[in-house]
């Protein structure tokens, strides 16, 4: 169908038909309206490549599903970025529902406004702040895995969607928890890192399965003991630099 020429809002091509014959971006955008919004939304939730698909893939075949997503097809799965942000999101909308106040990282001193500030914003950014600490577990990760083919920005990725589903555990024990006012949070660290270590183990097909699961386990430990001693380090120096 021929519309009246104009200039692609994308590219800047110039457009005869209903879309751009150089990047394929439509001639002319729909109004946001409410059957978009719905749209929008059962796009990100729907079984195949949305969410629910990506939570089951990765409760059932962690390794596999990231192998898939790093090698072969980018599709299935909902992007990592998005993943973690979402999962930690929602951790953050339940533990403030139901008054949670604890982090499941804190660092406390009390004689340090800004190691106090810097944690205070972790525990309300905990998509940005699980990032930077996947940033640390994947340098232990890639230094524990030197043989593996994977690089440190693909191990990122893998930590993206462990890390998001340790958020959705999280969550889950979080609502436990305040439904039934049963101290139900300790357990949720712990399987947890449990999952962590077999999923980014699982990742990791090659060498025996007991080592593997050994070292993910010690790399993900480390990675967020570094982290929070990086918080504690950063904190005290700008505290010292203030005060001076």
């Amino acid at each position: 169908m021929l519309v009246e020429t104009i200039n692609c809002g994308h590219c800047n091509t110039e457009i005869a038909y209903n879309y751009c014959p150089q990047c394929g971006h439509p001639a002319k955008l729909n109004r946001i309206d409410g059957h978009y919004i719905q749209h929008e939304v059962l796009h990100v939730l729907h079984f195949e490549k949305g969410i629910l698909y990506t939570i089951k893939e990765l409760l059932i075949s962690p390794g596999k599903s990231v192998r898939a997503f790093v090698t072969q097809n980018r599709s299935r799965l909902v992007k990592p970025i998005i993943f973690i942000i979402l999962s930690s999101l929602l951790y953050t909308i339940v533990s403030h529902f139901f008054h949670l106040e604890e982090g499941y990282i804190t660092v406390r001193d009390k004689n340090n406004l800004a190691t106090s500030s810097i944690n205070a914003w972790v525990q309300s950014h905990y998509g940005y702040a699980n990032i930077l600490m996947g940033i640390f577990i994947a340098l232990w990760l890639t230094l524990f895995f030197k043989k593996s083919k994977y690089n440190f920005f693909e191990i990122l990725i893998l930590l993206c969607f462990v890390m998001g589903m340790g958020m959705l555990i999280f969550s889950v024990f979080a609502v436990i928890e305040g439904i039934t006012t049963y101290k139900t949070m300790a357990f949720s660290a712990v399987i947890s890192l449990a999952y962590s270590a077999w999923a980014i183990g699982d990742f990791f097909n090659s060498g025996k399965k007991i080592g593997r699961y050994l070292k993910a386990f010690a790399a993900y430990l480390l990675g967020m003991l570094t982290f929070s001693i990086v918080i504690l380090i950063l904190g005290i120096t700008i505290d010292l630099i203030i005060k001076h």
